[in-house]
Formats: C-alpha cells, structure tokens, sequence
C-alpha cells in the first residue's frame, strides 16, 4: 500500500509561488488546516483553458503515509483529468507512523470542507466535487463517500461548518473493512504488521471502514481492482460493491484479470480512463 498513491492541490490570494507548466497552473503548499504545529497543505492543479468548473481531490496516501514530492514531478499524474478541465486537489494527510488513520480521515474530510468553502477562489462548483485515491488513498476516498457529513452550523471555525461531501468517488485497489487488517483482527495477513497505521483496536477499525457506514444517499462510486492482489485482496472491493447495489447506491466494480496491488502499461491507461469518464458523467455541469 505505500508504494502506491504517493503523490498528491489553490487559493488565490494565499499564493505561496505559482509556476505555469504546460496548460496548467500549479498552485503548490495551500494551508487548507494546522495540527500539531504542523500545517496541512494540498497543491491546486488548474487547467488554464477549458476549465470545466469541477474539482477532483486526490488523496496522497500508500499505506496511510503521505508524503511531499514537488508538484512539477507530479504534475503528469493528474494530466488525463486536466486536459479534461478538472481542476485538481493533491491533499496531503497527517502521516503515519506519528499519525492514525482515524486522525487521516479528520484530515481529508477538512480539506473538502476547505476546497467547498473557498470553491470561488478556486472557480469550482461546491457541488461537483470528486474524490479518488490508490490503496489507503483509495480507503479514504470511500470513507468521504459513505461517511461525510454536512458540517456543524455551532462550530467557531468556519471550515469545520461547511459539508465535506462529495459528489463522486474512484476507489483503486482500496481496503474497506479494517477491521480484517487491524492488530486484534484474527487471521490477518502477516503482511498488514508492516502498517503501524493497522495498530488500531476493534472498535476504531469499525469506525473507520467504509464498509460499516454504506448508506442509500451515498455518491456514486466507481471501484478498481486487481483479481491477484495479495495485500489488498479483491474482497474488498467485491464486499463493498454489494453492499453499494444493495443499498441503492450506483456503483461500478472493474476487476483487472491478472492485476497484483497495481497497474502497468495496458492495465494501468484502461483503469486511468475509466476513472476519468466516470468524473466526466457524475460531475458534468
């Protein structure tokens, strides 16, 4: 899970430097939340023609680590939603091992409050937010989906009172019940001691699985996985796609035959344009 989606988005007027590289306009390190004395940032990708007025929140995260690389290396990551005229969100969480995973969820679930609060520096529509990530990326991306909320109206800090919902999610290769992977979880994969972030006990896995909280108002949400994946296995995905049809909720499940915890070349162009036609119809204006 580390290895994958470590990579990771603008408010005019909280500009730390913007650099124009091809037909995007990176805005890197936005503050989007402080915590620990640490700052939480994101870096903005906006195209500079056919902006769509949408936005897509990518989450940084492999294995619950979130780690800093320079927007320009990671700029051809999110070229296929660009040249579509997304606006793109790289969100960086609090990392592990200093930080849990119930602590990432807090973190993602401000940085949509603050993108929806701001949607007007960004010139996006609060409405058509999208949220994808790989791995731990992608378990966080589906926690957004099924267990937001609408904000708290008594809150003294305005972004805590704005929703932090979304209206689409592509979920790749992501765990949706830790409560299988977590240290109490009997028959767990030896693999899983290798997360410090899966020291949870029974009760926080539960809180944090996506699995646990798929309700019918949940948004639409693509999954992909790989039939061969050893650390994530497709179960995951299998389980939640169920509980998505049974509750009503529209859902797609792609399974890349032949695919580990991962794509490559064919596997990973397919899954990639899939994820882009499906912001393109849940999110069209």
């Amino acid at each position: 899970m580390r290895q994958l989606g470590l990579v990771c988005g603008l408010v005019i007027g909280l500009l730390m430097g913007t650099s124009v590289r091809a037909e995007v306009t990176i805005t890197p390190d936005v503050v989007y939340g402080h915590k620990s004395g640490l700052a939480m940032t994101m870096d903005v990708f906006t195209p500079t023609e056919n902006a769509n007025g949408a936005g897509v929140m990518f989450m940084v995260s492999g294995g619950w680590y979130s780690r800093w690389q320079p927007p320009e290396q990671m700029q051809g990551r999110f070229k296929p939603l660009t040249d579509k005229g997304f606006t793109v969100f790289a969100v960086r969480h609090g990392s592990s091992p200093k930080f849990s995973i119930p602590e990432a969820v807090s973190d993602v679930r401000r940085s949509v409050r603050f993108v929806r609060l701001n949607a007007d520096r960004f010139k996006i529509d609060p409405q058509r937010l999208g949220v994808y990530g790989y791995s731990a990326g992608g378990h966080l991306s589906l926690m957004l989906g099924t267990a937001s909320d609408d904000g708290d109206p008594a809150a003294s800090d305005p972004v805590e009172r704005v929703s932090n919902r979304v209206a689409a999610v592509v979920a790749f290769v992501a765990p949706t019940d830790l409560r299988i992977m977590v240290k109490d979880a009997p028959d767990r994969l030896d693999a899983y001691a290798r997360f410090p972030a899966l020291d949870l006990d029974l009760k926080l896995a539960e809180e944090d699985s996506p699995l646990v909280h798929v309700t019918p108002d949940d948004p639409p949400t693509l999954l992909i996985a790989g039939d061969k994946d050893d650390l994530v296995p497709i179960e995951h995905s299998r389980t939640i796609h169920a509980a998505f049809e049974k509750a009503n909720v529209m859902s797609r499940l792609i399974e890349v035959a032949g695919a580990g915890h991962g794509f490559r070349d064919e596997d990973a162009r397919r899954s990639t344009e899939s994820m882009v036609e499906w912001f393109q119809l849940q999110l069209a204006p």
